[in-house]
């Protein structure tokens, strides 16, 4: 089971440097922190591992507002997020430009959470599996690539897929490719245990409820009770790169 905290936009080094204080990891289960760029070098002093919640595909150049795969390396961050649907949403993301950001960080040593899901007219179009199918299709089949399927629909909005909702669509994206799924989409610790219990559900994205440290460490714990791992320190070895 991995289990990660996208802090979004919230969160700066001061506030930073207090959660990591006050949050402690359960032994087996991975645990992942994607903090805003400002905070990524406090949190890797912490000795958690840590995710920058974006990256781009060039080591360098004309390229304001981004950051290269050697600079977050340089910073002892261990992966990135790609593709999350607010980058898409908001930011021009497309398959295209995921796939780039996402070979990149991979080439680099990176690990990658690469998000993939549906709006909610995709799914009431009954065009869920058509969606997933394109945005899986650009994705490298790499040992360090972890896959995150956000229903858009179900992103901040406090809507929940049903766990039989996100076994179906879990199911899907690994037979498009053969690597761990995390569902991402109003994850908090009521409903944690159920969703984590699906068969085809390898951890969450969490997004709200990472952002203070015991409800994120209540959906840790009910992620080490479904997990398979063994004990090790909050470490997960069964994903690569985490």
């Amino acid at each position: 089971m991995l289990i990660a905290g996208n802090w979004k936009m919230f969160k700066g080094p001061a506030a930073t440097r207090e959660f990591t204080a006050a949050f402690r990891a359960p032994d087996g289960v991975g645990v992942v922190l994607a903090p805003p760029f400002v905070s990524l070098a406090v949190a890797v002093e912490s000795g958690l591992t840590i995710y920058a919640q974006n990256v781009h595909w060039a080591e360098e150049g004309a390229f304001t507002g981004e950051i290269s795969p050697g600079m977050l390396l340089e910073l002892g961050v261990a992966g990135a997020i790609v593709g999350h649907s607010e980058r898409r949403q908001y930011f021009g993301e497309t398959d295209e430009t995921v796939a780039k950001r996402c070979e990149a960080a991979l080439a680099a040593g990176l690990g990658v959470i690469a998000c993939v899901g549906e709006l909610e007219s995709e799914r009431e179009a009954g065009e869920t599996e058509d969606v997933l199918r394109r945005q899986v299709s650009v994705l490298p089949d790499d040992e360090r690539l972890v896959i995150a399927y956000e229903p858009v629909w179900a992103i901040g909005t406090g809507k929940t897929a049903t766990p039989e909702m996100a076994q179906d669509a879990h199911a899907f994206v690994k037979s498009l490719l053969d690597r761990p799924v995390l569902y991402g989409g109003s994850v908090k610790p009521e409903n944690a245990a159920e969703l984590l219990g699906q068969p085809d559900v390898d951890g969450a994205l969490v997004g709200g409820a990472s952002l203070e440290p015991e409800p994120f460490a209540a959906i840790c714990r009910a992620a080490s009770g479904v997990g398979s791992t063994e004990p090790g320190n909050g470490e997960d070895t069964s994903f690569a790169g985490v």
